[in-house]
């Protein structure tokens, strides 16, 4: 059962004894977790509401036992399960706690009306070898919550603006995405500092996005690429230092710029073949948008100049790895040459 479906059957006080809610999108997990929560309990029954166990901790009779035992002065109680070796597939017990799955299938049989029993799996799949995962399937109460597309997570972005009376272009939505990846978490964090700093009514631009979130070092390797192209030696002997004062390894930021001209010939050479954007990402397992800022570099270069670049990267990184050239010098000459290697 698809989470939706399940939150729409709790609102309409359809409520069944158990789920499963499993997956690798944990924020949205918690997130179901809390709105079980707040859909069924009211504010002043959350404290006793409310049971936390581990099976990490707690053997699978005495969760049944709580479900069984009835509320102390509340209507209903909801007890939420962390688990990794009950339901998840590759989930070994650790020695210390047995459990006796049977339990929980004969309490299914006859549920107490006043406990919901919520297992937080924390893990990916779930083993579908196991009779009680099996029962559990048929009865609908497994609820996957897989991590979100591109174009699920932008929706998301824009309704959570929305939501708080914002609005954010699609271009502000995609650098917010190249920044923080898929890490939901930190994508609300994010999503709400905006909609604070642009205040009730407010649009939100890619300008704010750049202003207000911390740019990732491949986007500052992008950016260095482009000084380089523009000839604008001082813009990218600048940016270059201020990475070294971040402590970014000159190593490590050849090898970013190595990667980057590499994506950038292969978008060339996949654009011959009349590959889309979205056929690229799939094909480079890159995200959408980072396909997006390659080719409009890539169309600087022709595949001739990027073979020259990656060349001197290469010889360079044995030069530097070698010890025949101090590293910070070596990514500073190759900085100051590299506009020779640019389309003329």
């Amino acid at each position: 059962m698809e989470a939706r479906e399940a939150m729409k059957e709790i609102r309409s006080g359809a409520v069944r004894p158990v789920y499963v809610a499993y997956g690798k999108d944990r924020y949205r997990m918690m997130r179901f977790a809390a709105f079980m929560e707040e859909t069924l309990l009211k504010p002043d029954e959350r404290e006793l509401g409310v049971v936390k166990m581990d099976t990490a901790e707690t053997p699978l009779e005495e969760v049944v036992a709580e479900a069984e035992t009835p509320p102390f002065f509340v209507t209903r109680k909801i007890i939420f399960v962390k688990d990794q070796t009950v339901f998840a597939a590759g989930g070994k017990e650790n020695g210390k706690v047995t459990h006796r799955t049977d339990a929980l299938l004969e309490y299914l049989k006859r549920p107490a009306e006043t406990s919901v029993i919520v297992f937080l799996v924390q893990a990916d799949k779930l083993d579908e070898r196991r009779k009680l995962v099996k029962s559990l399937k048929s009865d609908r109460v497994l609820i996957p919550f897989e991590e979100l597309g591109e174009h699920e997570l932008k929706q998301w972005i824009v309704r959570r603006a929305a939501e708080q009376n914002r609005e954010i272009s699609e271009e502000a939505a995609e650098l917010l995405l190249s920044r923080t990846g898929n890490h939901m978490q930190q994508l609300a964090s994010e999503v709400d500092k905006l909609c604070l700093y642009a205040g009730s009514g407010g649009r939100i631009g890619r300008g704010d996005v750049e202003l207000l979130t911390a740019s990732t070092v491949e986007e500052d390797v992008f950016a260095l690429i482009d000084h380089i192209a523009g000839m604008e030696t001082d813009k990218a002997l600048g940016l270059y230092r201020r990475l070294l004062g971040r402590r970014e390894e000159p190593i490590k930021l050849l090898a970013l710029i190595a990667r980057q001209y590499r994506i950038m010939l292969q978008v060339k050479e996949l654009e011959r073949h009349s590959y889309s954007p979205q056929q690229m990402a799939g094909q480079l397992g890159l995200h959408p948008y980072a396909i997006k800022l390659a080719a409009d570099k890539a169309r600087r270069y022709n595949v001739e100049r990027l073979g020259e670049l990656l060349s001197a990267l290469a010889d360079l990184d044995y030069r530097m790895k070698t010890g025949r050239i101090d590293k910070e010098l070596g990514l500073e000459l190759f900085l100051l040459s590299a506009g020779c290697f640019h389309n003329r």
